[in-house]
């Protein structure tokens, strides 16, 4: 080799971490295990849909992964941090956003909002004024006034208003009409372009076909698969043959439980 050739041979950019590495996730109630060492993991602008039906684990997990609830084993990296070591660093650059959120239903979104930012230390006036806009919220609404999407799209605003740069939402979208869960999940596709990660939990297959880069199904506490959405589908086309709808997938799975 040239050794003058290489003097400009430019070194890669290191690969930036994963938003949320997650490893290994247990935990039981008693003698029920409901979290059977989960694994995930959430890129940069990846959209990640945690699968499965009622009762699967889905919220467990994203609870484990927040540290709201404790696992009796495992590990959690967020941006390149453990989360147990680092969880008031962490907290400045993420937002957990849920369906149904349970703030004070009287308070007004402007004195929740001068009560929130006190918290980030990189609260962005003119991002939330931005964002306040985009979803058209009125400040001058109570929580109580405000419809489901409205909720949502408003605890998207605090996450989004402090530069958050991972999104962990529980079933954002249910309980939503058609028209706005379809609009929720263009919103999601925006800011995964932004480099937004972002990591949801659904039991609403429609859902995956607008937003989800990779599907990650759980059943039981225990993750079946965790691949990119068109793998997905073909590993479970193969199962069912034909070319089956993620509807179909999520039925076949759910039956195969079922001995009659």
């Amino acid at each position: 080799m040239d050794v003058a050739r290489t003097r400009f041979v430019r070194k890669q950019a290191p690969i930036p971490p994963y938003a949320l590495d997650v490893r290994g996730l247990k935990m039981s109630y008693g003698n029920t295990e409901v979290l059977r060492g989960v694994d995930l993991k959430v890129a940069p602008g990846e959209v990640v849909a945690l699968l499965g039906p009622n009762g699967a684990g889905k919220t467990t997990t994203l609870k484990s992964i927040l540290n709201l609830v404790h696992s009796d084993a495992g590990s959690v990296h967020i941006l390149g941090m453990d989360y147990q070591d680092n969880e008031d660093k962490i907290k400045q650059q993420i937002g957990y956003a849920v369906g149904g959120v349970s703030y004070y239903k009287r308070k007004k979104i402007k004195e929740i909002v001068a009560i929130t930012r006190v918290f980030y230390n990189s609260w962005d006036d003119e991002e939330y004024q931005h964002y306040l806009t985009a979803f058209n919220l009125d400040e001058n609404k109570k929580i109580m006034e405000l419809s489901e999407g409205m909720k949502v799209k408003f605890y998207l605003t605090l996450a989004l208003s402090h530069h958050a740069k991972l999104l962990i939402l529980d079933e954002p979208t249910s309980g939503l009409d058609p028209v706005s869960r379809d609009e929720m999940n263009e919103i999601f596709r925006k800011l995964a372009k932004k480099g937004v990660a972002i990591l949801f939990s659904t039991h609403i297959t429609s859902d995956l076909d607008k937003c989800a880069d990779t599907i990650t199904y759980i059943k039981n506490g225990e993750l079946l698969l965790s691949t990119k959405k068109e793998d997905f589908i073909h590993y479970y086309a193969k199962e069912i043959g034909g070319t089956p709808t993620l509807e179909d997938i999520m039925v076949h799975i759910e039956r195969e439980e079922v001995n009659l």
